[in-house]
């Protein structure tokens, strides 16, 4: 008998292989669900702005009408650039008759001792500005409590977005969205290369394939050290031949 594998051996190894076969579907899983994503991104829409908030128009492309608040910004903390750490800096922008809209700018360097913040030039004046419809940051993990913000103290540094704070801190209705800014526009900073989320759906299919690669090796390891196992236990030839 030439294959005789450890019984607890193969029931480690088959679950090790189980779970790994079991994240690598996942990971399939995230790559349909981001290519689709990424599919809406790139087959959005032109549309008004009113149009789009209404119909939840994700990443629809809008023009706005109106002027940017030039001293409340909001600069959303610990965002990397070309290995740099910043800031991205959303600023209000005053619709004529409706809800400000916050505006992302782009990215700015931020001190190291994080207390010195970034001036942020903002020309004041009418303008009509464009970009994409996107959802506000979201939640992610979390160490610490949310920062506080204050109304009378402005630029604010933030962590973590809370929508209710912001709005708050600027007294004025917002809507629930981001117009994430034209890389065109002269009134923004660095980092507009927009895409519909960081990670792409290429990346999740690597991981799948790291996953079931895994999932194989298992399988082969079972084999190998149950043949292994089945030799060792063999007598050695010379009793062989004695029988």
């Amino acid at each position: 008998m030439y294959f005789k594998p450890s019984i607890k051996l193969t029931l480690v190894l088959f679950m090790l292989a189980l779970v790994f076969i079991r994240l690598g579907l996942w990971q399939m899983e995230r790559k349909t669900q981001k290519q689709a994503l990424f599919d809406q991104f790139g087959n959005a829409p032109v549309m008004g702005l009113e149009q789009a908030v209404r119909s939840e128009s994700r990443f629809a492309r809008v023009e706005v009408y109106g002027q940017y608040d030039p001293e409340r910004h909001v600069l959303l903390d610990n965002k990397i650039l070309n290995g740099r750490a910043g800031v991205q800096v959303l600023t209000p922008f005053t619709r004529p008759g409706g809800k400000q809209l916050l505006v992302n700018r782009g990215w700015l360097p931020l001190a190291p001792d994080r207390q010195t913040l970034p001036e942020v030039p903002t020309a004041g004046g009418p303008r009509t500005i464009s970009g994409i419809l996107n959802r506000l940051p979201g939640d992610g993990p979390r160490v610490g409590e949310a920062d506080v913000l204050l109304r009378d103290r402005w630029p604010q540094l933030v962590t973590y977005f809370e929508f209710n704070d912001v709005e708050a801190a600027l007294g004025d209705p917002l809507l629930p969205w981001q117009l994430q800014l034209d890389p065109a526009d002269d009134s923004g900073f660095e980092g507009r290369q927009w895409q519909a989320a960081v990670m792409g759906p290429e990346v999740h299919g690597a991981y799948a394939l790291q996953w079931f690669s895994l999932a194989l090796a298992s399988l082969i390891i079972w084999i190998i050290l149950g043949v292994r196992r089945a030799r060792h236990s063999q007598p050695p030839a010379a009793d062989r031949e004695a029988k």
